[in-house]
């Protein structure tokens, strides 16, 4: 059985963040990991797909299954593409792990015409009950302990909202999971990953500042 025939499900997450990509679009995936996105998008929606990943072997992951990617620390940002260059770029579960959050959001609205982030919610209910018990959660989707965790910058469905809105970024759709089952009666506290599709105001340019 080929890499590619073993790759043909799709997360849940994933599967909804595909049926926001228009066919025959070009989409960057930022943090791509083994590229199973793209290699399902370049398949089922004929798009023109790059990634950008930083592990050696999930690069190497991404060559065998025939994705284009570029082996690059998204710390260092996203110069090397011009504005408007994709249709839509993702960041898939990496959000929390970024150092300069606010950057690399208005990176994503400058170099495509829309934005599709994911990112674990804090907010979810068994968190804070751990908490109270005096340690900090380790679930599923935030499956490290706390002195080994990637994840430097964790928040709730309604702080992102909130930073979206003071970066001047207008979601347009919405979509939150507990594990592979979508949830939407009382999200905030029920789910475990949240997925945003967002866009810059119709009156403002890529460098964040108003239009006449």
């Amino acid at each position: 059985m080929t890499a590619r025939r073993v790759r043909q499900r799709i997360r849940e997450d994933l599967a909804r963040i595909a049926q926001w990509i228009t066919p025959g679009s070009r989409v960057l995936d930022l943090g791509c990991g083994d590229g199973t996105l793209l290699d399902h998008l370049q398949r089922s929606r004929n798009v023109k797909g790059v990634g950008v990943e930083i592990s050696d072997d999930r690069v190497l992951a991404c060559v065998k299954l025939g994705v284009h990617v570029i082996q690059q620390n998204l710390e260092d940002g996203l110069a090397m593409f011009d504005n408007q260059q994709f249709d839509t770029v993702v960041l898939s579960q990496t959000l929390q792990s970024m150092h300069n959050t606010e950057h690399i959001l208005r990176e994503m609205a400058r170099v495509s015409r829309q934005g599709v982030v994911s990112f674990p919610n804090f907010g979810y209910w068994p968190h804070g009950w751990s908490i109270l018990r005096g340690r900090m959660p380790v679930t599923g989707q935030m499956p490290y302990d706390w002195y080994d965790t990637p994840n430097i910058h964790l928040c709730t469905i309604k702080d992102f909202e909130r930073l979206a809105a003071k970066l001047g970024l207008r979601i347009l759709e919405r979509a939150t999971f507990n594990d592979e089952r979508e949830v939407s009666w009382l999200a905030g506290w029920r789910c475990t990953l949240a997925v945003y599709r967002f866009a810059l105001p119709e009156n403002m340019d890529c460098a964040g500042s108003s239009r006449p």
